[in-house]
Order: C-alpha cells, then structure tokens, then sequence
C-alpha cells in the first residue's frame, strides 16, 4: 500500500494543489488512486448539497480519483470548534475504520489534512494524535516565505516528537523571480537542522494551468518514489 498524509507548515501553502498533483500523477502511473480528507472546513453549499472544495478541485484535475471525505462543516474555523458550533464532534475511531476501508480500495491513498499537525479536532485531540494513531507518513508543504523556515521546523519538530515519519518537505509555488539566496537557504536550513530532506521543488504555475501542466511539475518538481518509499518502474519512460 502507498499511503501518504500530505500536512503543510501554515495555512495557504497549496497543500491540496500538491496532493492533487500527486495523486493526479500516480494515476497516470498506472496506480489506481484514493483521496481522502478526514476533515474539511470552509464546506461550500450548491443545490442545497454540502460539498468538500478541496475535493472538488481534485476532481476537475483528475474525474478518475476516488475522493472520500468524513465530517464537513460549513465553517472555515478551526476543526474543533466548527466541530462544536455544528454539533458533529470528530472521532478518530471512525476516521481509522474510514481510513482502512478506503485503503482496501484503491493501491494508492493519499490523504489531504485540512490544517497544520498542530491543529486540534477534538479534546485532547489534535491532529498530530490522528496522525500517529492512523500509522501514516507525512509529506509537508510549504512556500518560499518568510517565515516558512520557523513553521516547517516546527511541524517537523511536533512530528518526530509524535513519533510521526516524515518523509520529507516540498517547497510550493516558487515565483520565477524567488531570489536565489532564499530558493538555495530553506532547503539548506531545513536539512542541516533536522534529518528530513526536502524532496520537491514545484515552480508557481499559471492561474489557467491544465491537468497536464500539474503532472508535467510533479513529475519534473518533486520526487515521487522518495515519498512513497518505493521503486516506480515507469518513471524511468519519462
């Protein structure tokens, strides 16, 4: 099984971007493909039907990937607290019992957190305890910011101190002009202060980028058999 939690450092950091990109790639790799998000907030309402954004979007890359969601809540708060103003508490026990079904369904399972590890979803909860307790890899994404050092650090710090494995950082959304001294210092940073690599480098892409476009900076940006810890034949062809 290729099971994998894709996490980001801060909010915003094109998190569901790359786990549509990956998992929009494994597809084309001949893996058939599930993703799943536990949680969502910022649920959008159409035709009187509550739908997952997030999901949505991985849909319109890819129609072939089973997408599966848990609890989705209209508020766009933290998951403990839209849990509780909409009276729907989060249960970890449900979500692995999810988990291990979707998993059976499909070679490849990629999950899309709906916040940073630090996040809590229930009490005495937060994610990083979801985490840990599903037994999966984390992959983190963040930006080429300011403050992506700190918080990328941090999350790998909650990580290992949950006993968590990370597989490693992938750097998102890099502006053609991103000074160069700020593209070679994160990288650098991050892997001379923690023993995770940074396994992906994923150029900004246009505002009307196509499916095509993401898998071609997937393929090209980001290391796919380090993340999933596995041997991909068919890479070799591209």
């Amino acid at each position: 099984m290729l099971n994998l939690y894709i996490t980001s450092s801060s909010k915003k950091q094109g998190k569901t971007l790359i786990t549509a990109g990956i998992a929009a790639t494994m597809q084309s790799l001949g893996y058939s493909t599930s993703v799943y998000k536990p949680i969502q907030t910022s649920g959008k309402e159409i035709n009187g039907f509550m739908q997952s954004p997030d999901l949505t979007f991985i849909k319109t890359i890819d129609p072939y990937i089973n997408s599966h969601f848990s609890y989705l809540y209209k508020s766009s708060t933290e998951p403990i607290i839209a849990s509780e103003s909409e009276n729907e508490q989060i249960d970890i026990d449900f979500i692995n019992k999810e988990y291990k079904r979707i998993t059976a369904l499909s070679e490849c399972t990629i999950l899309d957190g709906d916040s940073g590890i630090l996040s809590p979803i229930a009490p005495n909860t937060l994610n990083a305890d979801m985490i840990r307790y599903l037994g999966i890899p984390i992959l983190i994404v963040t930006k080429p910011e300011p403050d992506s050092i700190n918080n990328t650090l941090m999350t790998i710090a909650t990580a290992l101190e949950k006993e968590i494995e990370v597989r490693g950082v992938v750097i998102n959304d890099i502006p053609e002009n991103c000074p160069k001294e700020i593209l070679n210092s994160i990288p650098r940073v991050i892997e001379e202060f923690t023993n995770v690599k940074v396994l992906g480098l994923v150029q900004h892409l246009p505002k009307n980028f196509s499916p095509e476009d993401l898998i071609t900076a997937t393929l090209n940006g980001i290391d796919i058999e380090s993340i999933f810890n596995v041997k991909i034949e068919k890479l070799d062809m591209y």
